[in-house]
């Protein structure tokens, strides 16, 4: 599963969200355009993630000389989409068609393992009558 693109997004929404399938994903408490009809509780997913003795090697080496060390961001980027899907499928399997008030966080295990947690409100949205394109979560 891959995260959605923005032009699949409804009206409104832009660059703020993303959408998963059928599901829409905002930083904000409301989606643009919509009305929350149903509040469902907090949808989250986790990923823990080890960084592995290779690329720990050669990002030691990068470090030296300075600037990005593409292993490490690539593997951050992947962490991130998969605790966002598994955040989304938790969102589904509660009957959700969006999240609200969107937060990603990431600690540190070990030495070298991370856990990124995505989370956020589940909730069922409809489109807002007459809403100029905000409606507040009720």
């Amino acid at each position: 599963m891959r995260l959605g693109v923005r032009d699949i997004l409804p009206r409104g929404v832009g660059d703020m969200a993303i959408r998963e399938g059928d599901v829409i994903v905002v930083t904000t408490p409301y989606v643009p355009g919509y009305r929350v009809v149903k509040v469902l509780g907090v949808a989250v997913g986790v990923t823990a993630r080890s960084r592995g003795l290779g690329a720990t090697i050669i990002a030691g080496l990068r470090s030296i000389f300075g600037g990005e060390i593409d292993e490490f961001t690539e593997l951050a980027e992947q962490a991130r989409r998969e605790a966002i899907e598994r955040m989304v499928m938790h969102a589904r399997e509660m009957g959700a068609n969006a999240v609200v008030s969107f937060r990603l966080e990431s600690n540190e295990i070990s030495e070298n393992m991370d856990e990124i947690i995505a989370y956020g409100t589940a909730v069922v949205v409809e489109p807002a009558e007459g809403s100029g394109g905000c409606a507040a979560v009720e």
